[in-house]
């Protein structure tokens, strides 16, 4: 299919006014953000240069692409309430095009903006959140805290790791317990007082260890003794890992902590599940709010694209907040992350294509 000029024209308003409306969303957010955490920079004295480079720099896009879809539907409603007005698709229809050849450019442009917002969700928000996180996490009060109390984890099948707390001032796990499973049977179980953790040889120092190994006899075997190396598939990292941590993990790194989540039956792997669906649905939203956006905003009303933008900005709005109010279910354990983080572009979907149904005939 040959794009013609009116195609252009199209495309050219489309992604024209969606990058002046999410920039001038951008500046708004930042000088808030600024207002919000201006007294936690000066207490903790950030340099300007950090915040400049390694917060805001990096907090840019983070926030375009979460308000990505809001832009996408306001953007789509204000230009062609404003083309229909000027009865430019009166114009356009009345030339022999029919609705759907009219609807090739605007799917053309959110497919640029959804490859853009998955572009960015893959391969620049990860190592962006990295900087920004670890920004938030030193110069700001309001951060995650490490997990330190009561942690069970399946290291891999038939082995089982228990640490009553941790400390992450000195790396220390207090109370460790390491037990060997086979056949529905304890075959070992290593216990020590304390375990430390080596980065230079990336081990577990036991000390005041006591292992028993359980036998088919009346003895067991028992050694016991003041320090002992271990190494297991279980790093200093796993308990310093904040909820926000998922956002700073490229989309391979991602998947290779989902798996090892659910092989330890750590219940904080929907964290990453949440966002990894979170990263793959919301390009996607760019095509049903676009599809949206033209059938409400097609026809010419009274009282001009004020009602229309009323509309989308209402629309729009309940998008967002129902994509951040599906996480809810997941927290909740009502519905698995695949179907509800997906949840919402369904719905948005079916009422998308009635409103396109009605609009086209």
């Amino acid at each position: 299919m040959i794009l013609k000029k009116i195609d252009w024209y199209i495309i050219n308003k489309f992604i024209s006014t969606f990058l002046v409306a999410i920039l001038l969303i951008i500046g708004i957010v930042i000088i808030f953000d600024i207002s919000e955490k201006i007294d936690d920079f000066v207490a903790l004295h950030a340099p300007l240069r950090a915040v400049i480079l390694d917060y805001y720099v990096n907090f840019v896009p983070y926030f375009m692409n979460m308000f990505s879809p809001l832009f996408v539907f306001i953007t789509v409603i204000f230009f062609t309430s404003k083309m229909a007005s000027n009865s430019e698709i009166i114009a356009i229809l009345s030339c022999g095009v029919s609705y759907h050849r009219m609807m090739v450019p605007y799917i053309i442009s959110a497919t640029l903006i959804a490859i853009m917002s998955m572009s960015l969700n893959l391969f620049v928000i990860p190592q962006a959140n990295a900087k920004r996180v670890q920004f938030e996490a030193k110069y700001t009060k309001h951060h995650g805290t490490d997990r330190g109390q009561d942690i069970h984890y399946q290291l891999r099948p038939g082995e089982f790791v228990y640490v009553e707390s941790f400390s992450p001032w000195n790396n220390t796990a207090y109370k460790f317990t390491l037990e060997t499973v086979k056949d529905n049977k304890l075959v070992t179980k290593l216990s020590a007082n304390t375990a430390v953790w080596d980065s230079v040889s990336g081990k577990w120092k036991l000390q005041r260890y006591f292992q028993r190994e359980y036998t088919e006899g009346l003895q067991d075997l028992v050694t016991m003794g003041e320090e002992k190396d271990t190494l297991i598939a279980l790093t200093v990292a796993d308990f310093k890992r904040i909820n926000k941590t998922v956002e700073t993990l490229s989309f391979k790194d991602l998947n290779n902590l989902i798996d090892t989540q659910k092989i330890r039956g750590d219940a904080d792997v929907m964290y990453a599940l949440i966002e990894k669906h979170t990263r793959l649905a919301l390009p996607f939203s760019a095509f049903i709010l676009t599809i949206m956006g033209v059938s409400l905003s097609s026809r010419k009303r009274r009282g001009g694209i004020g009602w229309n933008i009323g509309i989308g900005i209402a629309l729009s709005f309940s998008y967002i907040l129902f994509l951040r109010f599906s996480q809810m279910f997941v927290y909740t354990d009502m519905l698995p992350p695949g179907i509800a983080i997906w949840l919402p572009n369904i719905i948005f979907a079916v009422v998308a294509a009635v409103l396109y149904r009605q609009a086209s005939k």
